[in-house]
This record gives structure tokens, C-alpha cells and sequence, in this order.
């Protein structure tokens, strides 16, 4: 599903990431932690196709993603759903029309996106919010909304950047129980964090990160070992 191998990336001929490899298999859950530059964020927009690299091979889907461009980058980011740190929400668009974005933009019939939109709202619990702006909602809200835009054309793999980073911990812990319902319907899910109290929580599969580089891989692991 997802495969990276020997993958370095400078900036300015700076390292952000040094000789990188992981494998995350079809269905897995997966933190990517470390501390703020420690390589995570760029990491994740590499998958996504927002950053070139400098060498190395990253397969996503069985596409190198190297070689997308144009028409084929956008059908491929489409099998993707991320919620970003800033969530990037549209602001002067409902709650609503932020989640049913991805389907309006596929061309789907109006009726059809405001069922999918029902559904996933009711999911994340904001179905009462549908009519409400960004700046209407608290921040554990907001990252609720993005996951919902996220998940709603049903994505093979699910990317998440600091999704509890700056909210309560009753939103962190709601964020990600529907990250462990959405993974149980078999999404592929990464998720990059310095959130210790959910890592050490959950149990998962840990991928540490520092100073670009991988640390240590545990298929179970906590926040502050090795």
C-alpha cells in the first residue's frame, strides 16, 4: 500500500530526510511521531505528491509517485484523504459544502452528495453544525469537519497531520476513536503526531522519527521509548 525506500530530501542543502524506508501494509494503522522538524509533516506530503525528493522510490498504491503527473496526479490524490495540521478549510463556505467538496468536484449529483454528506456528518457527530462556518466552530470541530471532508469519497488511505495538535483532550480522544472506526473499515491510515498521551493510549504501530531520519519502527509501541 505504502512502500518508501532509501528516500532523502533537502532543503537548501539541508536534510529533511535521510535515507528514509518504511512499508505500511493494506488496512494498518500506523503513528508517524517525533518532535516539531523532525521529518513527519514532509514525509506525509511527499505520499501525497506536494513535495519532489531528491532520491530514492515511494510506491503508494502500487504508483510511483515520482512518475504522476497531470490528469493521473489528480485521479491518484483522489484515492487519498488527508486532514492537514491547518485543516484548510474553506472559510466562507458552510460546513456542508466544505465536507461534500470532494464529491462536488467528481462531478457527483447534488442529491447524492447531500446524503453522503448527511451520513458523514452524523458519523463525526456535527450533524446540527451542517449550516454553521469554519470560524462558528471550536478547533476540536474544525479537525472534525476536515476529517469528514477527508473520509467522504471513501479513500483507500487516510493521512493525518497533527490531528489532536492544539484542541481539548475530549475532542482528541473523539478524533481518534472515529480514526479507529475509519481504519476498521479497512483504510489504510498514518497518522503524524508528538500527541504522547494518545500514542502511549493506543498501542499501535510506531514509527519514530527524528532529524529526518526513522529511529525505530515497534509494531506496538509507546511515545517515550528507545
Amino acid at each position: 500500500m505504502i512502500v518508501v525506500q532509501g528516500v532523502t530530501k533537502r532543503y537548501d542543502g539541508e536534510p529533511a530526510l535521510a535515507d528514509v524506508s518504511i512499508a505500511i501494509a493494506r488496512g494498518e494503522f500506523a503513528f508517524l511521531i517525533g518532535t516539531n522538524g523532525a521529518g513527519k509533516t514532509t514525509l506525509l506530503r511527499i505520499l501525497l505528491r506536494e513535495e519532489p525528493f531528491d532520491s530514492g522510490v515511494v510506491l503508494v498504491n502500487g504508483v510511483d509517485v515520482s512518475r504522476i503527473r497531470g490528469a493521473a496526479l489528480t485521479k491518484f490524490r483522489r484515492r487519498i484523504g488527508v486532514v492537514f495540521q491547518d485543516t484548510r478549510l474553506l472559510p466562507n463556505a458552510t460546513v456542508r459544502e466544505n465536507v461534500g467538496l470532494p464529491l462536488q468536484v467528481r462531478g457527483r449529483a447534488s442529491r447524492e452528495i447531500d446524503v453522503a454528506v448527511d451520513q458523514v456528518l452524523e458519523r463525526v457527530a456535527l450533524a446540527d453544525k451542517s449550516e454553521r462556518f469554519p470560524r462558528q466552530l471550536s478547533g476540536g470541530e474544525q479537525r472534525k469537519v476536515a476529517l469528514a471532508r477527508a473520509v467522504i469519497a471513501k479513500p483507500d488511505i487516510l493521512l493525518c497531520d497533527e490531528p489532536t495538535d492544539s484542541i481539548n483532550p475530549t475532542h482528541a480522544r473523539e478524533i481518534m476513536g472515529l480514526l479507529l472506526e475509519i481504519n476498521s473499515d479497512g483504510v489504510t491510515t498514518l497518522v503524524a503526531t508528538h500527541d504522547s498521551e494518545i500514542v502511549n493510549n493506543l498501542r499501535r504501530r510506531v514509527i519514530r522519527m527524528d532529524a529526518g531520519a526513522i529511529l525505530a519502527d515497534e509494531p506496538v509501541g509507546v511515545f517515550n521509548s528507545g
